[in-house]
């Protein structure tokens, strides 16, 4: 088993992502290319956002710190601590509203 302490680790890439010139930190908690669940721990700082992208199967956005907004085409969502979205299957992009930190989780 392994345990990790969400909080404690957004709180970690926020400092990272607020020094990094991209604007961004992340660190992958569970899975990985071999597995069929991914879970990432992505923070960015307020106004970057990921790029436009899409993947296969399952995806979700749970909101650890800060506010994010998913755009998927003309729709959007905004979410805030404890918040879970679930994406719809087409193109996505996240961007960071306020300075914030969410565990990004892709299933195939």
């Amino acid at each position: 088993m392994t345990k990790v302490s969400l909080t404690a680790l957004a709180r970690n890439l926020l400092t990272r992502a607020r020094e990094a010139s991209s604007g961004r930190s992340a660190t992958t908690v569970h899975g990985g290319h071999e597995r069929s669940l991914r879970q990432t721990v992505i923070a960015l700082r307020k106004g970057e956002h990921m790029h436009e992208h899409e993947h296969p199967g399952e995806v979700t956005v749970h909101v650890l710190h800060g506010q994010v907004r998913l755009v998927a085409g003309p729709l959007s969502w905004d979410g805030l601590p404890g918040d879970l979205l679930v994406m719809p299957d087409r193109r996505h992009r996240v961007e960071a509203v306020q300075d914030c930190a969410f565990l990004f989780s892709t299933a195939r």
